[in-house]
């Protein structure tokens, strides 16, 4: 039997992470079979998935407990199927609520694992360092202040640097062009939607955005482009979209972007983007935005006793300022995101304030080839365990 690797990863960033780790690491380890939980990233990277990660990869109390029994399967099967295999290692992206659980039971077994893409225990539920320590054999870190956290707690932890530098390019983006027809009045200005990854995002900020749009079209000229994470169906989207065009405010043309996002957000002129790894994605390219995020009213309760950081979008943590503007909870309706909007379009030095902001945050996160340190220092634990 070949050596067996496990890689488990949740919503769509950690499923492009884990595919562009595992493509360096197979230059290095040709010889190894893949198994694990995922989505299509994973799967084009040679991982065999026994359920795709979008089944369970959601935000909030609520919508967990709707995902439990499903969730539960799933860990049970991924354990049947390392107590069949015994895998040499196993590479966890993410995804802690469900990963950190599922290196318990891997250390249990004497499977080394190595976690790529810490959780952010810095900002809440810190208690969980103490479980890292105990049954992750090697984390792998975006971000160098992680490094020194960790290590106070005994953690070998490796700072990578972030892949979003190698996966963002860097593209001509429209508020460089002297001669836009937008600015001048001539042409609609372009707006992207980002709902988010997981289906319970897209649920929640996807009409409330919709509608922003809506009221936006009562008072600027905009066209809008939906981007699509590919763990969004289509369907959910043409639903939604129907729903919106049965309201009161008539909705402006909006087209899907399923393929080429990033030249669609760096061609857009404004993003209303939901909280997570598409604000870095976004920044990088660029694009002013407005983050807007919404959770039950318990998961948003608890939230704010347990966090206690300034800013929830990581391109502000990452900057260490509010460069770009933030909407929760009651503040993200459709009528102050509108009202933001038109505030921000009609302010070209508020705009290039705010791209002035951006234009540090590819410096912030590091130099590029993340991906392939992540696989060499996935080899190293790899191959002393191989050896032993």
């Amino acid at each position: 039997m070949s050596r067996q690797l496990l890689v488990v990863a949740g919503e769509a960033s950690g499923d492009l992470h884990a595919a562009r780790l595992l493509t360096e690491f197979a230059r290095i380890e040709p010889d190894i079979s893949l198994f694990g939980l995922g989505g299509e990233e994973m799967r084009a990277a040679g991982v065999r998935t026994l359920a795709d990660s979008s089944e369970i990869s959601v935000v909030g109390l609520v919508e967990v407990l709707k995902i439990l029994p499903r969730a539960k399967q799933i860990f049970a099967a991924l354990l049947a199927e390392v107590d069949r295999l015994k895998p040499t290692a196993a590479l966890l992206v993410d995804f802690p609520d469900f990963n950190l659980r599922l290196a318990k039971e891997l250390a249990r077994r004497g499977v080394p694992v190595v976690y790529y893409v810490s959780p952010q225990i810095w900002a809440w539920r810190k208690s969980r360092v103490h479980a890292i320590a105990r049954d992750v054999a090697r984390m792998l870190v975006l971000f160098p202040f992680e490094v020194e956290f960790y290590r106070r707690y005994g953690v070998d932890a490796v700072h990578v640097g972030h892949p979003l530098v190698d996966e963002v390019p860097e593209l001509p983006q429209v508020w460089d062009r002297p001669d836009d027809p937008a600015v001048s009045g001539s042409a609609p200005f372009r707006i992207a939607l980002l709902p988010g990854s997981r289906r319970s995002e897209v649920e929640a900020l996807l009409p409330l955005q919709l509608r922003a749009l809506a009221q936006l079209a009562t008072k600027v000229s905009v066209v809008g482009r939906i981007i699509q994470a590919p763990t969004v169906s289509r369907e959910s989207i043409d639903r939604h979209l129907a729903a919106a065009g049965l309201g009161a405010d008539s909705l402006p043309p909006v087209e899907i972007i399923a393929a080429g996002r990033f030249a669609a957000i760096a061609d857009s002129h404004l993003a209303l983007c939901a909280s997570g790894t598409a604000t870095l994605e976004v920044g990088l390219l660029g694009t002013p935005m407005i983050v807007c995020y919404r959770l039950s009213a318990w998961t948003y309760r608890l939230a704010r006793l347990m966090v206690r950081l300034p800013y929830v979008s990581l391109v502000n943590l990452v900057l260490e300022r509010g460069a770009v503007p933030e909407k929760l909870q009651r503040e993200a309706e459709p009528e102050h995101l509108a009202d933001e909007a038109v505030r921000l379009l009609g302010d070209p030095a508020a705009i290039a304030t705010m791209r002035c902001h951006l234009a540090e945050l590819r410096g912030r996160l590091g130099q590029g080839g993340a991906s392939g340190r992540a696989a060499r220092e996935l080899a190293d634990v790899f191959g002393r365990r191989a050896a032993a």
